[in-house]
C-alpha cells in the first residue's frame, strides 16, 4: 500500500535533482498523489506520451518553432479540447495534473506544465514564466522569443498583451517590465503550483491538507521562513501547540523585524500559556 510518507519521499528525491533532471509531469503527479493515494502515475504519464505521439504523427513542417507551436495548439485545444477552467477557477482539481488530463481543463500553471511536457517530447524546449498573476511559457532561440498562453488556447503574446494581463490582475497599477519574463526553474514552478493549492485549502479551512502542502513546499524550499511561519499557524489551528510554538519561535528568530512580528509574538505567548496549562 502506497502511503503519504512514500509520496513525499519520492517528491523529495525529484526536487533534489539538478533542474534539468526534474521531470515536471512526474513531480506534478506526485503532488496529486497526496490527494489521491492510489493514483497510477505511470498511467497518466503514458497519457501525456500519447498526446505527444498523436501530434508527432501529423508533423510535416520540420522543427520550426512557430510550426510546432501551431500544431500543439491545434491538437491540444482544437482537437482534444483542453481549455482553461473559467467557471470554477479555484476548484482544487485544477491543480492536479491527473484531473486536468481527465477533465481537459485547468488553470494557467497546470496547463503550462502539460504544454511544456508535450513540447519537450516533440523536441521543442520551452520554459515556464512565472508572470505576475498569470503563468505562461516561453520559447527562446535564434529566431527570437515566443510567449505562449496555454490557458488561452496557446495564443502568442506581445508585450502589449502582457500589459493587458497586468491591467486585468492589478487594475492598471503595475507596468510591464522585461524582468517579468525571466524563466522559472522547475522547482520554482512546483512551488508555485503548491502555493496555489495551499491557498485553496486555507480558504476552504481544510487545515490538514494545507499542512500537507506546506510540508511539500518546505521539502522543495526548506529555507522558506514564511512557510515555517505558515506551518506554525496551521499547527496552531489544529491544536498541535508544541509544534506551533516551535515554528513560530523559529520564524521570530529569523524575521524579528517582520511586519507581523507583534502578532506572531502574541501567538507565542498564548501558546506558552496553553502548553503550561496542559502540562
Amino acid at each position: 500500500m502506497f502511503n503519504h510518507s512514500e509520496a513525499k519521499g519520492l517528491f523529495a528525491e525529484m526536487v533534489s535533482r539538478n533542474d534539468e533532471d526534474i521531470v515536471l509531469a512526474r513531480a506534478a503527479l506526485l503532488i496529486a498523489k497526496e490527494e489521491y493515494p492510489d493514483l497510477d502515475i505511470e498511467k497518466y504519464l503514458r497519457r501525456v506520451d500519447l498526446i505527444a505521439e498523436e501530434i508527432n504523427k501529423n508533423l510535416s513542417g520540420g522543427n520550426d518553432p512557430n510550426y510546432l507551436i501551431g500544431e500543439i495548439n491545434r491538437d491540444l485545444f482544437a482537437v482534444v479540447g483542453f481549455r482553461g477552467n473559467r467557471d470554477d477557477y479555484y476548484d482544487r482539481k485544477n491543480s492536479f495534473l491527473n484531473d486536468v488530463l481527465d477533465r481537459k481543463m485547468g488553470i494557467p500553471i497546470t496547463l503550462s506544465v502539460l504544454y511544456m511536457e508535450i513540447a519537450n517530447r516533440l523536441g521543442l524546449n520551452l520554459t515556464g514564466v512565472g508572470f505576475p498573476g498569470h503563468f505562461i511559457v516561453k520559447y527562446s532561440g535564434t529566431e527570437g522569443e515566443i510567449l505562449i498562453d496555454p490557458y488561452n488556447e496557446g495564443r502568442t503574446l506581445s508585450q502589449e498583451d502582457c500589459q493587458d494581463i497586468l491591467d486585468r490582475v492589478y487594475n492598471g497599477g503595475v507596468k510591464f517590465q522585461r524582468y517579468m519574463l525571466q524563466p522559472s526553474t522547475k522547482k520554482q514552478i512546483l512551488v508555485r503550483m503548491l502555493n496555489n493549492l495551499k491557498g485553496i485549502y486555507i480558504n476552504s479551512k481544510d487545515h490538514i491538507k494545507a499542512l500537507s502542502v506546506v510540508d511539500l513546499i518546505l521539502i522543495a524550499n526548506p529555507d522558506s521562513i514564511v512557510e515555517i511561519r505558515d506551518r506554525g499557524l496551521l499547527y496552531y489551528k489544529l491544536e498541535c501547540f508544541s509544534q506551533a510554538l516551535s515554528d513560530l519561535e523559529t520564524y521570530l528568530k529569523n524575521s524579528p523585524s517582520s511586519i507581523d512580528s507583534e502578532v506572531i509574538m502574541d501567538h507565542t505567548l498564548i501558546l506558552r500559556d496553553l502548553i503550561g496549562k496542559i502540562n
